[in-house]
């Protein structure tokens, strides 16, 4: 998928670790059937903690930028991994307004543990999905390793999962991979695949 976004909306990089969220990929502007936003209002969460009470994300990892916004985003990156990693979808960065877009299985736990954590300034926006982030990268790589399986009938050119709930794939002919694909990876692919064109193929 796209490497770098827009910072105001733009998709924090799947990371090995603990994150690299100054890298930015895709954009979840695009998520719907055909890459269109959900429109359902998130919950809202202002971060009341003093500033600097959450430790930044560790030498060589993450981001240079040690600012309150970037210290709550490794903190819920690190919480959605590790402690939550049955809720959480994940996240993206709107440095403009000092915001960050979580997506999640709704979860009051894990609500109440981030909000809670939030250092003063930050905002949380907080978007029901229904699949977490382990369940959408299974996905992806079940698709990458079909990358040619689909040869003679349609281009597979890539194939990302989306912070916003969902799993990208971009093909030179959506409408006849769209049904395909959705059909071969069962119940689940048919949920959550979304089929996009794409001029030029990408590493897989």
């Amino acid at each position: 998928m796209k490497k770098l976004g827009d910072a105001k909306g733009a998709t924090g990089a799947a990371v090995a670790g603990a994150l690299a969220l100054v890298l930015l990929q895709g954009s979840s502007a695009d998520a719907g059937d055909d890459g269109s936003a959900s429109d359902a209002s998130p919950t809202v969460c202002v971060g009341t903690r003093p500033v600097g009470s959450l430790p930044g994300p560790g030498p060589g990892v993450g981001p240079p930028d040690d600012t309150p916004l970037f210290r709550v985003l490794a903190y819920v990156d690190r919480l959605g991994k590790a402690r939550y990693s049955d809720v959480f979808t994940g996240l993206t960065v709107d440095t403009d307004d000092r915001a960050a877009d979580v997506y999640r299985i709704p979860s009051e736990e894990f609500d109440s543990d981030i909000c809670g954590a939030a250092e003063k300034g930050v905002t949380l926006r907080l978007y029901d999905t229904e699949a977490t982030e382990v369940e959408l990268e299974a996905l992806v790589g079940e698709i990458g390793r079909d990358t040619h399986r689909w040869d003679g009938t349609f281009s597979l050119r890539e194939v990302a999962a989306d912070e916003a709930g969902f799993v990208l794939v971009g093909v030179d002919d959506p409408a006849k991979a769209g049904p395909i694909l959705r059909e071969a990876y069962g119940e689940f692919g048919k949920k959550f695949i979304k089929v996009r064109h794409v001029e030029q193929a990408t590493d897989l």
